[in-house]
C-alpha cells in the first residue's frame, strides 16, 4: 500500500511539474501570440499568419498534423506501458526500447526523442539506486571511477549528438540497435566469474567487496581484472549514451561482469547505480539545449513505471526464453525502420 501511494504522489508530481505548471506557460505564450496576430491581421499578409499559426504548433512540440493535441500523448503513454512490461521481461533498459521505437514510428524530432529516453532510463536508475546501495549490491568503489569517465563522455557525446544532422544520427542509431541485437544473441553471463588476481590498478583503486549471496547463503568475496581496458571501454559506452540516448546498460553489464570480472548481480545492480550519474549528465545537455517536451515526457514516464510495475508482476509466469527473442525481434525491427529512416527509405 506504502509502494502505491508513493507511486501515485510520483505521478501527481511529474503531472504538475510538466504538464500543469509548464502548460500555464505555454497557455500565456499561445494567448500571445494568438493576440499579437490578431492585431497583425490588417497590416500583415495571411501567408505570415499562417507561419505564426505554424511556429506556435511546433513551439508546444506537437506535430502539425491536424490531429487533437492528447493524441501522441495518449499513444504514448499506451506505446510506453507496453515498452515497460517489455524491458522487466526481457530484462532491457527502458532507454533502449523507448528511443528507436519512439523515433521510427512516432513524429517527434530525435532530439526530443533522445533526451526523453534519457529521462525514462534515468528514473528507473534514480529508483532502483538506493535499494540496491542499501542492499550492498551497487558497489561505490566500482562505480565511481568508471562514472567519472562514462559521465564525462556522456557529455561529450551528447553534444555531438545535437551537432550532428538527425539523418546520421539515425543511421548511427539503426546500426548501434542491430548491433545490440547481435551482443544479446552472442553474450554470455557468468554468475562468478573467476577472478585469480586483481591487476595493479584495481588494487590501487582499492576495488573489491564482499557480498551475501541470499539464494545459497553464500558469502561472496570478490575482485576485478583488466581495469585498464575496462575504463577505456567505458569511454566508448558514455559517448554512445549520450548521443543516442540508450542509457548504457545494455553495455555496461557485459564490461563489467565478462571482461572486469565483477559478479553478475554486482555488475548488474551497479550498473543500473551508474546510469543515475551517467545519465543526468548527458540529459543536462539536452535540456539545456531546449529538447524538452511536457507532453512527451510525462506520458512516457508514466506509461514506463506502470508497465514496469506489471511487468514485475508478470515475471513470475512468462517464459523468459519467449521473452528474450521477442525484444530482440522488436529491436531488430526498430533498429532497421531507424537505418532505413535515415538513409530515406
Amino acid at each position: 500500500m506504502r509502494t502505491n501511494s508513493k507511486l501515485m504522489g510520483i505521478i501527481f508530481a511529474l503531472l504538475f511539474l510538466f504538464v500543469l505548471a509548464p502548460g500555464a506557460g505555454f497557455a500565456s505564450e499561445e494567448a500571445a501570440k494568438t493576440e499579437a496576430a490578431a492585431t497583425a491581421v490588417d497590416s500583415a499578409p495571411a501567408v505570415e499568419t499562417a507561419e505564426a499559426a505554424h511556429d506556435a504548433v511546433n513551439n508546444m512540440g506537437l506535430p502539425d498534423d491536424g490531429k487533437p493535441w492528447w493524441v501522441w500523448p495518449v499513444l504514448l503513454f499506451i506505446a510506453t506501458f507496453i515498452m515497460g512490461i517489455l524491458a522487466v521481461l526481457g530484462g532491457v533498459g527502458g532507454g533502449v526500447l523507448y528511443v528507436p521505437i519512439i523515433s521510427g514510428f512516432f513524429p517527434f524530432h530525435l532530439d526530443f526523442v533522445r533526451c526523453t529516453g534519457l529521462l525514462v532510463a534515468l528514473s528507473g536508475a534514480l529508483a532502483a539506486g538506493p535499494g540496491l546501495l542499501r542492499a550492498n549490491l551497487a558497489s561505490l568503489r566500482l562505480a565511481i571511477p568508471v562514472a567519472l569517465i562514462a559521465s564525462s563522455c556522456a557529455i561529450v557525446g551528447a553534444m555531438i549528438g545535437l551537432a550532428l544532422p538527425a539523418n546520421v544520427i539515425q543511421i548511427s542509431l539503426g546500426a548501434t540497435i542491430l548491433g545490440i541485437c547481435v551482443l544479446m544473441l552472442v553474450a554470455k553471463k557468468s554468475e562468478i566469474p573467476d577472478v585469480p588476481e586483481s591487476d595493479k590498478l584495481s588494487s590501487i583503486l582499492r576495488i573489491y567487496g564482499v557480498y551475501q549471496e541470499e539464494s545459497t547463503g553464500q558469502t561472496i568475496n570478490w575482485k576485478i581484472h583488466r581495469t585498464p581496458l575496462g575504463l577505456s571501454l567505458f569511454i566508448i559506452i558514455g559517448i554512445m549514451a549520450g548521443m543516442f540516448g540508450l542509457g548504457a546498460g545494455w553495455a555496461n553489464v557485459p564490461v563489467l561482469n565478462l571482461l572486469m570480472g565483477a559478479p553478475l548481480k554486482i555488475s548488474v545492480a551497479t550498473s543500473k547505480f551508474l546510469l543515475s550519474i551517467t545519465d543526468t549528465s548527458a540529459a543536462w545537455i539536452y535540456i539545456n539545449n531546449g529538447a524538452v517536451i511536457p507532453l512527451l515526457v510525462v506520458p512516457s514516464l508514466v506509461g514506463i513505471m506502470l508497465g514496469s510495475f506489471i511487468g514485475v508482476r508478470l515475471l513470475k509466469i512468462a517464459k523468459p526464453t519467449f521473452i528474450r527473442w521477442m525484444v530482440i525481434a522488436i529491436l531488430a525491427f526498430a533498429g532497421a525502420k531507424a537505418l532505413l529512416k535515415g538513409l530515406g527509405i
